[in-house]
């Protein structure tokens, strides 16, 4: 969560890498065996949603890892038809935590530096960039843009209030509108027909740029492994938005890519290459979005800290922290601020529903104070479709023109299970926010005698370091490390 400009709107969102909003560009449908060359339209289009979708996953990355991206997702895009001309296509490396890439018309393509930091070969990286590049070749936003515009798009975060707490309600869907809006969210949701055929598209172009089209399973595993890691630590069985969120279920599609590589595949995969150019990379979150630690988020920037209840998880994003448990879900975030905090609250509830339905009145508007912060809060019950959800929103002010606010929604009498990260809230110190540091990618040359266990004790984690360290380099327990052999570590 960074304090941008796009943070004095109402912001309720970022919470995955799933997609949600849809920036398709409409077009003729791809015509069997031919691929619409990129029109002037797609690329006004395109040109236009550009500095939104930057601005959504953190900025650009710039620098050496940037510009080797750039060159990859070049060579692979001409691979597709849309244009020979690699000019027409711009490739963008996103300064984000969440594992996510995604290609809209118009020739531009994008990757998060923590999805880059997942693979393990220059093929791996064309491999996922021509798969988004097929999207697009096969004009798959085009063809969902009907669905699209009819129907909300849910989000992950969505779909579990709906699924846990909200039912199919009107009220439901109008709270998911709310939490989904200004979020990393930012493509359709693929058809797993459409997800075939990508796949497919994506090995095509790594055979025809040389590269070893087994790469394609190979990543999807790696995204299948993440999911599931990250799964086991935030306990919960469910998968945790990534990639795959959009992009249905990797671990199933692995043996369908390998087939498609065919059984006697060749080709070049640059794996040194690859990670000696993408070391020095930004791992996990961004100091200037804050940072979460366990239950802990900090942000050096806006000088605060605040603690998730025991039993929840959170997940930072460029505009908003979700903090999510099976007690409840809720998501920190920031609004325009005019000094009236009453007036903040009631607008902070305004926002959860749009403008043809009736606002949340919460009533009375409570007076606090929180470790020397002024704040208030309500809670509203609303109605959903039979039964009733408790709505909360507390906020905090920081000075003159900023507050702060969560937004949490609970079954009726279960409020009370964020009081302790109500009451957490504070101000940090200047040395606090001068402590917080990133974390980075590092690449190095084992030595004789190191194994997984020895190199695994060298992750900036203290939480399952090992089972990061084996994800990061799709490894497993049993693999023998060799002298020379260039591995992936995460450092301060």
């Amino acid at each position: 969560m960074s304090r941008v400009n796009s943070l004095r709107r109402v912001l309720v969102g970022s919470v995955t890498s799933a997609a949600l909003v849809s920036l398709s560009i409409p077009g003729a449908a791809q015509t069997a065996g031919t691929v619409q060359a990129i029109s002037a339209a797609d690329k006004q289009e395109g040109a236009k949603a550009h500095p939104q979708l930057v601005a959504e996953f953190g900025g650009a990355v710039s620098g050496p890892q940037a510009s080797y991206v750039e060159t990859i997702g070049k060579n692979i895009a001409v691979q597709s038809g849309l244009s020979n001309a690699r000019g027409d296509f711009t490739v963008t490396l996103l300064n984000s935590s969440v594992n996510n890439a995604f290609a809209i018309p118009g020739g531009y393509i994008y990757t998060t530096r923590q999805l880059v930091s997942l693979m393990n070969n220059e093929a791996e990286l064309a491999g996922v960039l021509g798969h988004e590049v097929g999207h697009v070749a096969a004009r798959h936003s085009a063809k969902r843009q009907s669905a699209a515009t009819k129907n909300t798009i849910i989000g992950v975060l969505g779909t579990v209030l709906s699924g846990v707490l909200l039912g199919n309600s009107q009220v439901g869907q109008l709270l998911q509108k709310g939490f989904q809006q200004g979020s990393q969210l930012l493509t359709l949701k693929y058809s797993r027909s459409q997800e075939s055929e990508a796949d497919s598209l994506g090995v095509t172009y790594l055979k025809r740029a040389g590269y070893d089209p087994r790469a394609m399973a190979t990543v999807l595993q790696s995204l299948a492994n993440q999911n599931a890691l990250e799964a086991k630590l935030m306990g919960t069985t469910n998968s945790v938005p990534t990639w795959a969120s959009t992009h249905p279920d990797p671990a199933s599609r692995v043996q369908a890519a390998l087939a498609l590589a065919g059984a006697n595949a060749t080709g070049i995969t640059n794996r040194d290459t690859f990670l000696t150019r993408i070391s020095g990379l930004t791992y996990g979150d961004d100091p200037k979005q804050g940072i979460v630690e366990g239950r802990k988020f900090t942000h050096p920037e806006l000088r605060l800290a605040f603690e998730s209840p025991n039993g929840f998880y959170m997940l930072n994003g460029t505009q908003a922290v979700s903090i999510s448990g099976q007690s409840g879900k809720g998501q920190f975030t920031t609004a325009p601020f005019s000094g009236d905090l009453d007036a903040y609250v009631r607008a902070a509830f305004g926002g959860l529903t749009d403008a043809n339905q009736p606002k949340i009145d919460p009533g009375a508007i409570q007076k606090t104070t929180v470790n020397g912060l002024p704040a208030a809060y309500a809670t509203a019950s609303v109605d959903n479709g039979g039964s009733q959800v408790a709505v909360t929103v507390f906020a905090y002010q920081f000075d003159s023109t900023h507050a702060y606010h969560f937004v949490t929604i609970a079954q009726p009498g279960g409020t009370s299970a964020f009081n302790s990260m109500f009451a957490s809230m504070r101000r940090i110190s200047a040395a606090e926010a001068a402590a917080v540091k990133p974390r980075k990618l590092v690449v190095i040359a084992a030595k004789a005698g190191d194994t997984v266990n020895s190199l695994a004790q060298r992750m900036a984690y203290t939480d399952a370091p090992l089972d990061r360290f084996l994800v990061l380099n799709a490894l497993t327990s049993t693999s023998r490390i060799s002298a020379g052999q260039k591995i992936k570590l995460v450092t301060y």
